[in-house]
């Protein structure tokens, strides 16, 4: 009985090495699955016997070679799937952001059209409002600017009125 099982599982050995080599010249999907299938034999065998399991995934990490095509691997499909998928999430938020600010002016623009919205010349004169706080904010920093200079001339001349009024030895 022992022996029956042992050729039987040389037999399905075999055929999942020839399912191996069919696929690899093929060029058919080398997967567990389909290796499997191919063979007439249950995933779980291929993964009790890991020198096939092992064979399996070398083969599948061999690059294919097309007629005069560039070289395509497994992890270089798998990667180039990876860049698309970040890539379609980067176009997804931007799509979202677009979609919110074209909401956002829409809405303006009927806000305005109503004529609920604040009139022209109150939105100029908040622009007005905004670049006028702008130039004092600039005066301001020039104001310190000179305060600080006044500061240091003061010191300077305040050092000069002390040497001056030092007494003098005479000679």
């Amino acid at each position: 009985m022992a022996e029956g099982r042992r050729a039987d599982t040389a037999r399905r050995r075999q055929r999942v090495l020839s399912a191996l080599d069919d696929a690899a010249a093929g060029g058919h999907e080398l997967t567990v699955t389909g290796i499997a299938g191919r063979a007439g034999v249950d995933r779980t065998f291929l993964y009790r016997h890991r020198d096939l399991l092992e064979r399996l995934h070398s083969l599948d990490a061999q690059p294919t070679a097309g007629a005069g095509l560039a070289t395509v691997t497994r992890a270089s499909l798998h990667s180039d799937l990876l860049a698309a998928q970040h890539r379609a999430g980067r176009l997804a938020a931007r799509v979202q952001q677009l979609e919110r600010r074209l909401s956002e002016l829409v809405g303006e623009q009927t806000w305005r059209d109503s004529g609920l919205g604040a009139p022209v010349d109150i939105d100029q004169l908040n622009q007005r409002i905004a670049s006028l706080q702008a130039e004092v904010a600039d005066v301001h920093i020039r104001l310190d600017e000179r305060t600080e200079e006044l500061a240091a001339a003061r010191l300077a001349n305040r050092e000069l009125m002390a040497r001056v009024n030092l007494p003098r030895s005479s000679p």
